[in-house]
């Protein structure tokens, strides 16, 4: 059984324990944790297996840290319950609606492009008037064919330059990655939180330089690490495309 077949089994099945279980959990702390998230790890497994979390007067914790993580929780098994669906602009809104579902932001605009300029990283991103062209010609360019890893680490490069909304561009693009890697046989991961600036300076060299070197390498050691994760699991990935 491979990792697609495996996780679908174990979410119909409701399994705890195993990899669906502990794939929700890492992958919710770490793609928050890089947002800003102050849930720690085992905050958000008891909200994931038990409902509940742990407070204590020396860790609090914010409202929107847990509605996002139980957010997370539920756009993980939407990615599972649409493989196949193709990537459209409405699929994308959708998604980004349902990680930022009940969040109080006074600027936040749920599953609509956004209306004002922003930055990330002090890079510019596209204009609000552009986005829309811009995401078009992003589906556009990669739709209907067979994916790289080489081309989903370009996809999300582009989209986070693209910055389409105005909160959760980050985690809606790593929840895509995993979606996209899933569709086109390739071993999926998450980004860890301790390779964070890895990471951020991964895409900005992308953008700004044109280098994918330090991107692919941190790609390339999440996966590492997730073959860790599916040997201890006894699940098969000896055939897959890089």
């Amino acid at each position: 059984m491979d990792i697609t077949e495996k996780l679908l089994a174990e979410k119909r099945a409701g399994h705890r324990g195993g990899i669906y279980n502990k794939m929700q959990v890492d992958f919710a702390y770490n793609s928050n944790h890089i947002e800003g998230s102050r849930l720690t790890h085992d905050q958000t497994r008891y909200i994931y297996e038990t409902k509940t979390v742990g407070v204590t007067a020396e860790n609090t914790v914010r409202v929107n840290d847990i509605v996002e993580t139980v957010n997370h929780f539920r756009c993980f098994d939407h990615i599972l319950d649409t493989l196949g669906r193709p990537l459209t602009e409405d699929f994308i809104k959708d998604l980004h609606r349902r990680l930022k579902n009940g969040v109080f932001d006074e600027y936040a605009v749920i599953d609509e492009y956004k209306r004002e300029p922003n930055e990330v990283g002090g890079m510019l991103t596209a204009s609000p008037e552009a986005v829309s062209d811009k995401m078009h010609a992003l589906l556009d360019r990669y739709s209907g064919r067979k994916l790289s890893l080489y081309d989903i680490a370009e996809f999300h490069v582009r989209y986070e330059q693209i910055h389409p909304f105005y909160d959760g561009n980050g985690r809606t693009g790593r929840l895509i990655i995993f979606k996209q890697c899933l569709e086109n046989g390739i071993i999926p991961f998450y980004i860890d939180d301790n390779d964070k600036m890895f990471y951020y300076m991964g895409l900005k060299e992308w953008q700004t330089e044109g280098s994918d070197e330090r991107l692919i390498n941190v790609f390339l050691a999440s996966q590492e690490s997730m073959k860790a994760v599916l040997d201890y699991f006894r699940i098969d990935y000896s055939n897959p495309t890089i």
